[in-house]
């Protein structure tokens, strides 16, 4: 498998794409970048085209070699519903998916568009399986349209990732919506966060009793501010069969 991840909701990674281009304000100081720059130029390094977008088959079939049940989050260095994908590659990664079904992969992008139009002629006569999970990423309240379209997609577990969480959300629809996810940014150009801003996210999940996941304060580092909020962490997620990090 690819790597085992830092990152507090899921397992490990599984990258068949790698590189993306920016779109958004949530973009601006992208980690996955910082990170794959950091290599360019040096020959035979995974990352040796930078932050270039690049498909790699040769990692479709890691999912499958992987036997213990495990939280698989995709593309944590790309963005699957990227326009320059191919529909046919994008028709391999969701076909290796649903063979592993004794994982959850936790698929997350921006193109919420691309991934309603994808996910509607896939499952035309149903619904995504329950073990692939579809999220989009947010960071205000200008990227509430990337909502919408996740809860007209055909899928069975939808969630949202709200970080960088960069300015107020304010009242949310969460219709259909089974997780939400919220953090701050970090590294050396990280934008503040402020409290009332989680708050009212988390209120709302307690109100429409939808799972909260806060991941980090963020700071210069990921966990430079730690992810305390008011007095406790909240680790909350959807309700499945028991998978390694629930049982964590």
């Amino acid at each position: 498998m690819a790597q085992a991840s830092s990152i507090e909701w899921t397992d490990v990674t599984w990258n068949p794409v790698s590189g993306c281009t920016k779109i958004s304000a949530g973009c601006d100081n992208c980690y996955a970048e910082r990170f794959a720059e950091r290599w360019r130029g040096i020959p035979d390094h995974p990352y040796e085209f930078g932050f270039d977008l690049k498909l790699q088959p040769h990692r479709l079939d890691q999912p499958l070699k992987l036997k213990r049940p495990s939280f698989i989050f995709v593309n944590s260095m790309s963005d699957l519903f990227h326009k320059e994908i191919p529909t046919e590659y994008i028709d391999r990664v969701f076909a290796v998916m649903e063979r592993a079904d004794w994982h959850v992969f936790q698929v997350l992008t921006k193109r919420s568009t691309i991934l309603k139009r994808y996910l509607s002629k896939r499952y035309k006569n149903g619904a995504a399986p329950a073990h692939i999970w579809l999220g989009v990423s947010l960071e205000d309240s200008t990227q509430l349209s990337r909502l919408r379209h996740l809860q007209d997609a055909p899928a069975s577990v939808r969630f949202l990732s709200i970080e960088p969480l960069l300015g107020p959300i304010g009242k949310i629809n969460l219709d259909g919506i089974h997780w939400v996810i919220v953090g701050g940014e970090s590294g050396p150009r990280h934008r503040p966060i402020e409290i009332e801003w989680v708050r009212e996210i988390r209120d709302q999940c307690r109100k429409t009793k939808v799972p909260f996941f806060f991941k980090q304060w963020g700071g210069a580092r990921p966990k430079t501010g730690g992810r305390i909020l008011d007095g406790k962490t909240w680790d909350q997620m959807p309700a499945m069969r028991s998978y390694s990090i629930a049982a964590e």
